[in-house]
């Protein structure tokens, strides 16, 4: 069984960026959301690439999901992205760093300025040296998923709590 064993994290400066490769366009669209953390959504990188993937919760803490990824024409996608009622647009930019596969997230639209560092690794219990840039851990807070950003964007969140986080 695929599982996908995730750390992330808000950031709080831009030493990341020299450690950046090339910039990736993504659009994901929610297609089904439970509320025990199921998802179905479809990703576009650019016109190149497209995937559906289902996700689903294995523990409470949000660090370890099931994660069932599969290629589908970017056609189908594309028709996939009509029907899909949430949507996040990003770019991702994948880093140049020891220690697990890395990734910031930069969040467009309603969810910029939006930016996230997100390092996968290869079991729990893999130790993380986090970088000075990367701010407080927001793994396991169901407010930053994808799918939850899709459906309440950043802008959306009253201001109160958004400056709780720094965000204007």
């Amino acid at each position: 069984m695929a599982l996908e064993i995730e750390r992330r994290f808000l950031l709080t400066g831009e030493g990341w960026r020299s450690l950046a490769g090339e910039a990736q366009s993504l659009r994901q669209g929610y297609l089904a959301a439970s509320a025990d953390g199921v998802t179905v959504r479809i990703r576009l990188r650019g016109a190149e690439a497209a995937w559906l993937t289902l996700k689903s919760a294995v523990d409470a803490v949000g660090l370890v999901r099931h994660e069932f990824e599969y290629a589908i024409p970017v056609s189908d996608a594309e028709s996939l992205w009509t029907l899909a009622p949430h949507r996040v647009e990003k770019t991702r930019f994948a880093l140049s760093l020891a220690g697990g596969d890395w990734v910031v997230d930069q969040f467009a639209a309603r969810n910029g300025p939006l930016l996230l560092a997100e390092v996968e690794l290869p079991s729990a219990q893999t130790p993380v040296e986090i970088p000075s840039w990367c701010g407080r851990e927001i793994t396991g807070d169901g407010r930053w998923s994808n799918a939850a950003l899709a459906q309440r964007p950043l802008q959306d969140w009253p201001r109160e709590e958004r400056q709780a986080f720094g965000f204007t």
